[in-house]
């Protein structure tokens, strides 16, 4: 989904906001500048060498936002774990296979806020891609490690639109104040000097004014007169703390993470002393990761593969299996591996048996098939070319071919795959559909008793009550990707039998499943179907509007998000923002193919409720969406006095087949047999039936109770277009209504007036808000004080007869 425009009054400064020689300026100006940055949406990004301050800026920025603040980060141990510093900082379960729905997971628990991401130099490929996106919409703030590993095209990337604040050198003033806060008795000469030896690096400063304040005598051990660099500094640093509190620091770097105290022993105090750890929960963290980094990093071969191994014996699960692959003991890392991946969840299944197949390949078909089932399906051909090329080893390709969207290749992987249930699945959901009718029949006689929840999921087609089956067991065997599969095409059947209030219903509960389970893409795919089910009932169109437009300023998958404009641009064409409606279809050209034709649909629908129709309506398809564009195609040819295209005999919905034969019989006892087709179905398609009943009455009274129900029914449902229709009708026959007028804007305030011209320009409330710098609640106040002195009964209508009474005043 394109990116919204940038927010009025909120642009991002310009790139000399930050000092343009970060080294003399002070962390005043660094941070000021961030801030400034960061007033609307944007990506900062704070970068410098190691221990230069860079987190703590991040701290400072977050204390000083007056916005929640989500924080997480990067761990250097676990820095292949996918989307871990946003699960960090979101606390929850991250999509982080697919990045429109990473970004839509992230930004759903921390819109309004302060998103603050540290030690990027750590985290994975799908962290550094989404940030620029969830910048759009979001304040990012995000630290950065110079020098670092990340790949030169991401990191290209992820800068490209980031306003870069390097951490400026410590500036006398702000070393004195650090030594004087660790150490104030220390004489200010000491200081200068500890202040050379540091480096310029806050951390290491720290720890050496703390050590020296420590000390019972200055003596040789402190080797003030000697400049280094960070590094080197760091190290000096380390080697003056005692062993304990080494050994601990070291093992803070090889874990990469925050540690029990009991795992650190006599070193932790020692830590929290010297300011090199701090609390984190019931958890010490290393206050510098870089510090304990080189902690780890300055021990001898030997030291190292010792440490390892007690790290492997004080932890559990896949850590302690890394930790033994470190320490050399292979053997000891598989059965761990192994014996992880049995008792855990998805992703860490997925990251024990990817570790079990790098140390024995013999593993990888199942490391590919956990990664699958985890969403990382890159993770699982890759664990793959290291598998011997068997049956297994094709079945698997295949599946995480077709994840990819490549059902040809993943079709020629089939030719080496093993008989069976599952092979025969794949085959029918890799063939062309020219194909399938034919390979059903096989499929069917080849299995009559259908077992495999995949196969049966796959065979059932369109029949709902076959779907549900197929759901609930796939569900009862675990197969929540199947199952998932299942409701969506149950959805879509009961939507193309027109029994859209049951559709609506299993497309909530879906997606309520689906979020329980963090299936984020399918969660939206569900909400944006139920949204579209309300809109073609004609139920709620206004909160319909409200509700679609929140999820649309989300990034959506593909199908999710041309489902939402979709029905946002049928609701505001019903409610009368025909011009709102026709600009945002404008923007759905690239919809994908199995969308077309409900896009083209819209499109002829919302230039006959303009009063503008085209040509006849598009060639359609079988199911709702072709009856309506058959039923929109009768109408376009009825006001334009043209030839319609006849319908094909196709088993239409049981309303859709009666609406049309109706126009094909153009008497008034159809169209009534119609409109109760429809009722409790489709209320605007029940209105156009009405409609169509009056206009083909045999005497006045027959048409004035028609068009009477069609006004009444319209009204009801905030149909204002067709309500509209009906009035004109019934002034045809000398019967008027007493309509509010809307000229001279009803004695609205200059800011109801402005409130329901961003109502009018299709934003949401909480985006209006956004704009005009008040609380949402206040502009549902305005929107409901401009309805009522308007007469109106939907923000629509009422953002509609302000727009025509300043167009008439004009």
């Amino acid at each position: 989904m394109a990116a919204p425009p940038p927010t009025p009054g909120l642009a991002r400064p310009r790139a000399d906001a930050v000092p343009a020689d970060p080294g003399h300026g002070d962390r005043d100006q660094a941070l000021h500048a961030m801030a400034e940055a960061l007033a609307g949406p944007g990506l900062v990004v704070v970068t410098g060498p190691p221990g230069c301050g860079r987190t703590r800026l991040l701290e400072r920025l977050a204390q000083a936002s007056k916005r929640p603040v989500h924080a997480g980060g990067g761990l250097a141990m676990l820095s292949g774990a996918p989307a871990l510093a946003l699960e960090r900082a979101t606390r929850a379960r991250m999509p982080a296979d697919d990045l429109p729905l990473l970004a839509e997971a992230v930004y759903s628990r921390t819109r309004g806020g302060l998103l603050v991401i540290d030690d990027l130099q750590w985290c994975d490929a799908a962290t550094l891609a989404v940030l620029p996106v969830l910048a759009e919409r979001l304040p990012v703030a995000a630290a950065l490690r110079i020098p670092n590993r990340l790949n030169e095209t991401a990191l290209a990337r992820l800068l490209a639109d980031a306003t870069v604040v390097p951490v400026p050198d410590l500036t006398e003033a702000e070393a004195a104040r650090l030594v004087a806060e660790a150490a104030p008795a220390l004489p200010p000469t000491r200081a200068a000097a500890l202040t050379v030896r540091a480096g310029g690096n806050p951390l290491a400063l720290t720890a050496l004014a703390k050590r020296a304040a420590n000390l019972e005598t200055p003596g040789d051990d402190l080797d003030l007169e000697t400049p280094g660099d960070p590094a080197a500094a760091a190290a000096a640093a380390i080697a003056d703390l005692p062993r304990a509190g080494r050994t601990a620091l070291a093992a803070l770097g090889l874990l990469g993470r925050p540690a029990h105290p009991s795992l650190l022993g006599e070193g932790a105090a020692v830590l929290r002393d010297a300011g090199l750890a701090v609390p984190d929960g019931a958890h010490l963290r290393a206050a510098s990761p870089w510090m304990a980094e080189v902690a780890a990093g300055i021990l001898d071969h030997d030291a190292r593969l010792s440490m390892h191994e007690r790290l492997a014996d004080a932890t559990v699960g896949v850590e302690s299996a890394r930790h033994a692959h470190a320490a050399g003991l292979a053997d000891r890392a598989l059965a761990t591996a192994l014996e992880a991946a049995q008792a855990a969840g998805p992703q860490a299944r997925a990251e024990a048996l990817l570790l079990a197949a790098d140390l024995d390949p013999s593993h990888a078909v199942a490391a590919a098939r956990a990664a699958l089932a985890a969403g990382r399906t890159r993770a699982a051909l890759a664990v793959l070319d290291r598998a011997p090329d068997d049956p297994e080893t094709a079945l698997a390709r295949a599946w995480a071919l077709l994840a990819l969207g490549e059902p040809g290749q993943a079709r020629a992987a089939l030719e080496h795959a093993p008989e069976g249930p599952e092979a025969d699945q794949l085959r029918l959901l890799t063939a062309p559909p020219s194909e399938k009718d034919a390979l059903v029949g096989l499929l069917r006689e080849a299995h009559p008793d259908l077992t495999h929840p995949g196969l049966a999921a796959a065979l059932a087609g369109d029949d709902p009550d076959a779907l549900a089956f197929a759901e609930a067991l796939a569900r009862d065997a675990g197969e929540a990707t199947t199952a998932f599969w299942c409701a969506w095409s149950r959805v879509i059947a009961l939507a193309d039998a027109a029994r859209l209030v049951e559709a609506e219903a299993v497309a909530h509960e879906a997606a309520d499943r689906a979020g329980a389970a963090g299936a984020y893409s399918w969660q939206t795919r569900f909400l944006a179907a139920a949204a579209w089910c309300l809109v073609l009932s004609g139920t709620g169109l206004d909160n319909v509007i409200a509700a679609a437009q929140s999820l649309a300023d989300h990034a959506l998958p593909a199908v999710a998000d041309t489902l939402i404009d979709a029905s946002i641009a049928l609701a505001e064409a019903d409610t009368g923002a025909l011009g709102a409606a026709r600009a945002r279809l404008a923007r759905l050209k690239d919809a994908p193919a199995a969308l077309e034709g409900l896009v083209a649909w819209l499109e002829h629908e919302t230039a006959w409720l303009d009063g503008q129709p085209g040509p006849e309506a598009p060639e359609s398809q079988p199911g709702l969406v072709g009856g309506l564009a058959h039923i929109t195609g009768r109408w376009i040819a009825y006001d334009t006095g043209t030839e319609p295209v006849a319908a094909e005999q196709t088993p239409w919905p049981v309303p859709v087949a009666s609406t049309l034969s109706a126009w094909d019989k153009a008497a008034p006892g159809p169209f009534a047999q119609a409109a109760t087709a429809w009722d409790g179905l489709a209320a605007r398609e029940q209105v156009r039936c009405l409609l169509a009943l009056a206009a083909h009455a045999g005497d006045a009274a027959a048409a004035v109770a028609a068009l009477e129900a069609a006004e009444r029914i319209a009204d009801e449902h905030g149909l204002i277009v067709l309500a509209g229709r009906a009035r004109r009708g019934l002034r045809k026959h000398d019967v008027r209504r007493d309509r509010r007028s809307a000229r001279g804007g009803g004695g609205l305030t200059d800011r109801e007036s402005e409130v329901l011209r961003h109502v009018a320009s299709g934003h949401p409330s909480r985006r209006i808000a956004e704009i005009l710098g008040i609380t949402a609640e206040t502009v549902e106040t305005h929107i409901r004080s401009g309805m009522r002195k308007l007469g109106a009964k939907t923000r629509t209508e009422a953002a509609v007869l302000l727009t025509a009474a300043e167009g008439g005043a004009a």
